[in-house]
């Protein structure tokens, strides 16, 4: 059973914000899958047959990639971890989120192995990077709004 990212894998980018919209308006729009292509411009298509729960299985695309993830862990309103494979790469994705002062502080982990991660560590670090903050930002400029 997966309980968390891999800290051993190739790649493991570990980012945070702190968004000025109350936790469960974040967590409402994190976790409605159907609705990502609406605010997360990277992401092209996104369903869920119904709500997330350990075990479920959710479809997604993003950069021309086909994605189907498992959620292995959730904890409604603070946690959840999916992830699965895609393309040769394994990917786990953890993501936490705190309620503070009518703020939300969230942390997302994740972590990429695999042999297309291996051979090309210095791009698959910049573009897992680079995904992770751009998700963050639309997660809190649409929270914000």
């Amino acid at each position: 059973m997966i309980t968390t990212i891999d800290t051993a894998a190739a790649v493991v980018v570990r980012l945070n914000t702190v968004i000025d919209a109350p936790l469960s308006r974040v967590w409402d729009l994190h976790t409605d899958v159907n609705a990502w292509p609406s605010w997360q411009t990277d992401i092209t298509t996104a369903s869920a047959d119904g709500p997330l729960t350990i075990g479920s299985v959710f479809h997604w695309s993003t950069f021309g990639l086909e994605i189907d993830s498992t959620v292995y862990a959730i904890e409604p309103g603070h946690r959840i971890l999916w992830g699965g494979p895609a393309h040769g790469i394994t990917g786990i994705h953890e993501w936490t989120f705190t309620e503070r002062d009518g703020q939300t502080f969230v942390q997302t982990s994740e972590s990429w192995d695999g042999e297309p991660v291996r051979t090309d560590l210095d791009g698959m670090q910049a573009a897992l990077e680079g995904s992770l903050t751009a998700w963050l930002a639309h997660l809190k400029q649409t929270a914000e709004n």
